[in-house]
Parts: structure tokens; sequence; C-alpha cells
């Protein structure tokens, strides 16, 4: 192996990258603004708003509500009127609105969708909304949870930037490759002295320093209008992000060591992308879920990825509490790696 050859294939690599600015820009915008609308789509302080259909109103300013007053003021109820009770019922149905509710006096008639989730959630807030405050404040005992209160938006945002990072690794190194293998251009280089080993790693690398500079570029742009809240160290997160970049390039190296087809390039990534999306604890936790599904998802490098930036993000955790973590996506990335070059082909 000649470090020079694997610098040329670098530097060609990402010369090619840069010239393409619609797929650079796309790279950093895209996650740009999914964060940005989820922060448009949460209130502040990160709570779910339900929206309580209610008939026969036309417009909810200037007309009188014959509703008990706690409904009208919840901070996580939003009242959508409707000048008939079918047309109510009929989002009701489709699940445009959680619950509907009659404007009439006195008592609360209300109605909801049993395979409506939030429909039964709805419902709670509903009922305790219509009962008397004192009441309700003398029967329950609240307390806050100690310690910094962590927002939706800084546990969902390194699980938006991971993903990225996945989508990233795979589109940007197993389908450039493919194509590169369908057009004849690997067929050129395996007439160089260029080995699969030297060109799989200029590829990951390649592809690393890109990742790295636009989730630096990312971060920056969404810190600046949400200002996360960071309570471990910056170079723990900084290896963190490191090495779960270079397992997800490494992975898609797998999946680009065979084929001459996009279209199946393309089926293949979706096909191992989206459950691991799903299952990794991107946009949910599956805290609870099946023993199984749990032991499937520890199968998956970007698990471990998101479980390490989270605990150095909102929980201060150093490289001690996430040794386990790193150590999984080093062993991930230097198999993926290993397996990479050994069925690589640079025609088949």
């Amino acid at each position: 192996m000649k470090f020079k050859r694997i610098w040329v294939l670098f530097l060609a690599r990402n010369r090619e990258f840069l010239r393409d600015r619609s797929g650079f820009g796309w790279n950093i915008l895209f996650p740009f603004l999914i964060v940005a609308g989820f922060g448009l789509i949460y209130n502040s302080d990160g709570r779910e708003v339900y929206k309580v259909g209610i008939f026969p109103v036309k417009e909810i300013a200037g007309q009188e509500l014959y509703i008990p007053g706690g409904l009208a003021d919840h901070p996580l109820l939003r009242l959508i009127p409707f000048e008939t009770g079918q047309e109510a019922m009929e989002k009701l149905r489709h699940h445009k609105v959680a619950i509907v509710v009659e404007n009439r006096m006195p008592g609360l008639r209300y109605w909801i969708n049993d395979a409506s989730p939030q429909g039964a959630v709805a419902e709670i807030i509903v009922r305790e909304a219509s009962l008397d405050r004192d009441l309700v404040e003398a029967a329950v005992d609240k307390q806050e949870i100690p310690g910094v209160r962590i927002r939706y938006i800084d546990w969902l945002f390194p699980g938006i930037l991971g993903m990225n990072i996945m989508f990233s690794a795979f589109f940007g190194v197993s389908y450039v490759i493919a194509r590169y293998r369908r057009n004849g251009v690997l067929k050129r280089l395996k007439a160089t002295p260029v080995t699969a080993f030297e060109y799989l790693t200029s590829q990951l690398l390649s592809r690393v320093a890109v990742l790295v500079f636009s989730s630096v570029i990312v971060w920056i742009g969404c810190d600046f209008l949400f200002s996360f809240h960071v309570l471990g160290a910056w170079t723990d997160l900084c290896l963190v992000f490191l090495a779960g970049i270079c397992c997800m390039v490494a992975f898609g190296l797998v999946v680009a060591c065979r084929g001459t087809n996009e279209e199946l390039t393309n089926g293949i990534i979706n096909f191992i992308s989206w459950p691991m999306m799903f299952l990794s604890e991107v946009w949910f936790s599956i805290e609870g879920a099946a023993p199984w599904v749990r032991g499937l998802a520890e199968c998956f490098p970007l698990t471990h990825f998101l479980r390490a930036a989270r605990l150095v993000i909102n929980e201060g955790a150093g490289l001690a509490q996430v040794s386990v973590e790193m150590t999984a996506m080093a062993g991930f990335s230097i198999v993926f790696l290993l397996v990479g070059a050994y069925f690589f082909s640079w025609t088949r």
C-alpha cells in the first residue's frame, strides 16, 4: 500500500465533489431545513399541541363559546372551528383533529377516534381542563425533575445530523462507486497499480473530510438559531462524531463493493438505511419496545453513534462513559473496510 496513490485519489474525489455545487449545498441545507422546521412546528417548551375541533362555530374570535374556560386557554390545546358536526366528525375520522367538542351548555360532550393515538391523550387533557383548577391542584402533587431540562430539539438534533451523515455516506460512496463501475472508470483504474484497499481507503478519507466540514457548518448554523446546550467536552464530542462518520462511510463501502446498477444500489441503500433510521432512535425513542427490537437495534452502527453523541451532549459524559459505543464503532469500521476490500470488484 502506497500513501501517495491514496493521496492522489483523495484529492481527485474531493475536487469532483466540490465542483458539484448542488450536491454539496444540499448536504448542508437538508439537515438545516429539518431542524429549522421542527423548531418552528414545536413551541418553545417542546410540548405537542393537540387540535380540538369545536362545532357549531364559524370562528373562534368574536363568538361566544359554551365550553369550560380551561379549554379555551389551555397551552396544549388548539381550538379548530367547524360550522357543522358532520364536518367535524369527518375531520376526526381522518385524524385531522385529535378530539371534537360540541359548543353547548351545560356539561361537556365530546367525541374521539379510538384508532387515533392522539385522541386518548387529548381526551385526558380535555377532561382535566374541564375540572375546577383548585380541585385539581388539591388532589395532585406536582414535582420538578432535578438537573438541567433537555429540550426536545436538543435531543433531536444529533439524530438528524446522524441521519444526514448516514444518507450522505451511503449515496456519496455506494451510489457513486456503482456509477463508476458501470461507466468503466473502475475498469480503467484496474489497469493501474492501485489496489482495492487503496482505492476504498481514499474514498473513505474523502467522504469523511467532506462530512466533517459539512457537519460543522450545519452545527454552527443551527446553534446560532436554537442555542444548543452541550454539557460534555467539545473534544469528546468531536471524537465521537469523527468515529461515527468513519463508521458510516465504511458501511457504505460494503454496499459499494459490488453492483453496476444504480437503481439496484439505491434499493439496497433504502433497504438498509430506513430500518436503521427508525430503530436507531433518530426521531423517537424505542424505550419499552420488545427485547428483540432493542437487540436488533444494537446491530446497527448508527445506534451506537447516536447514543454516544447524546450522552456527551445531553448528559455531559466523557469518553470513559461512552467507551463501549466508541469500541463498537471502531470495530464496525475495521470490519466494514476489510469486508469491502475483500469483496470489492472493479468490473462486476
